[in-house]
């Protein structure tokens, strides 16, 4: 049984960092650095040592607090090795196939490139926690700055082979505008409808959407549903070509004001 605890902490207006704690030996790490203080908040308020930073991107809402942890902390920083240069501080490179070890918790490493080119997802598979920080979201998927549509779809097809029950922990609390656009696509899918209800109701009371559920995004994420001829026929893409409907996807949402 897995003693994995995961500390979700809310960082300015949508962004979430993950705190792994391995339970049994209090061993400590962070997934994502957005701001150093509500990280130190949290490590002093449960007598924590961080000893590991994992990024999973190069962006400084990921990485812009890596120098300062690690000069307040003693952490390793570790990220993608295929964009060493854009993580700040970093003293591991991660590849895929690697596996970070949390006290008993072991964490795969996965290169799912889309977007940004050295984009990484972790994988906790003894406790079921999927960290895909921004190739994911609920709802949706990220924007395409650095990878393709192709790799886009390799990263869904791995997420959606995961167990339905896996949680699913993105970086950002972008479900609303995720479902609303997914809602604008098929206006008539039900799942998507109630999904998109659900996500209204939680935040119009303060509360995080996130994390949700591989086998919840299977229905209502239209990223995760590329092979459904519905969602092809609505962008005007042949339902066999599911990098078409993925290309589509995306580019109809960077362009959607709704």
């Amino acid at each position: 049984m897995s003693g994995l605890e995961v500390l979700q902490l809310p960082i300015w207006t949508d962004n979430y960092a993950y705190l792994l704690i391995d339970r049994p030996s209090g061993a400590c790490a962070l997934i994502d650095a957005p701001e150093a203080g509500p990280v130190l908040r949290a490590l002093e308020a449960r007598g924590l040592r961080l000893q590991a930073v994992w990024n999973t991107h190069h962006h400084p809402d990921h990485v812009g607090a890596n120098l300062e942890l690690a000069a307040r902390t003693g952490a390793e920083i570790c990220g993608p090795a295929a964009d060493a240069a854009r993580i700040p501080g970093l003293t591991r490179g991660l590849r895929e196939g690697d596996r970070l070890q949390l006290g008993d918790e072991e964490v795969e490493v996965w290169e799912t490139p889309a977007h940004t080119r050295g984009h990484l997802t972790l994988w906790a598979a003894a406790a079921g926690w999927l960290f895909p920080g921004d190739t994911l979201f609920l709802g949706g998927a990220g924007r395409l700055f650095e990878g393709t549509p192709g790799q886009l779809l390799a990263a869904m097809d791995r997420y959606a082979a995961l167990p339905t029950a896996a949680r699913v922990a993105c970086a950002h609390e972008y479900t609303v505008a995720n479902l609303r656009f997914a809602a604008a696509v098929l206006p008539g899918d039900g799942a998507i409808a109630a999904a998109l209800r659900a996500a209204e109701a939680r935040r119009a009371q303060g509360l995080p959407t996130v994390p949700g559920q591989i086998g919840e995004e299977l229905r209502y994420n239209p990223y995760l549903r590329s092979g459904d001829p519905a969602i092809a026929r609505a962008l005007g893409v042949d339902p066999g070509d599911r990098v078409g409907v993925i290309a589509a996807l995306r580019a109809r949402k960077d362009a959607w004001r709704g």
